[in-house]
């Protein structure tokens, strides 16, 4: 599907590093992390999705549905979970980035791209996805700020889990 095609406004909701809104059930997502490690060691911990819970709070849960998907949960600061089911789409260690499908309560794509920043990395994250939960798509409208908010406040701890499990050296055990 190219979400191009199906695309008639993009509405700016958000931070240049939180979400732009594509029609009332589409999001688009970036966030940037800076992160004092070399670049493979943070794809190396990027890559394995079933331990995101072990360092990213609002990841409630993974299982792994062999090496290419899984199920997942995912809750924020607003009051509800989202669940979901990824497959990979890409996985180049070499050009150091991942790719996923999504489906479930959101549908659509997240990609990590991993690249060297001075003495560490910089972990580019963009997501594309429209919601399908009901609830989401009802609220739409009126929550669309409390939805970019919410990503940007999980994106942050993300980031934060990130830089801590890099520190205890979760990528290398």
């Amino acid at each position: 599907m190219s979400w191009a095609g199906s695309v008639r406004r993009e509405v700016f909701a958000g931070s240049p590093r939180g979400g732009w809104v594509l029609g009332h059930n589409r999001y688009r997502f970036q966030a940037r992390w800076t992160l004092e490690a070399p670049p493979d060691r943070v794809y190396s911990v990027l890559e394995r999705a079933e331990e995101y819970p072990r360092w990213w709070p609002q990841v409630r849960g993974v299982v792994m549905g062999g090496a290419d998907g899984g199920r997942g949960r995912i809750r924020s600061v607003l009051p509800f979970e989202l669940r979901v089911t990824a497959w990979v789409m890409r996985r180049d260690p070499a050009a150091r980035v991942l790719e996923i499908g999504l489906s479930g309560d959101i549908e659509g794509w997240a990609r990590w791209t991993v690249r060297p920043c001075g003495d560490g990395a910089v972990a580019l994250f963009a997501q594309e996805v429209e919601a399908r939960r009901r609830l989401l798509r009802l609220l739409a409208i009126p929550g669309r700020p409390f939805f970019v908010v919410n990503h940007t406040l999980m994106m942050r701890a993300g980031q934060r889990g990130l830089r801590a499990a890099l520190r205890r050296g979760l990528d290398e055990g």
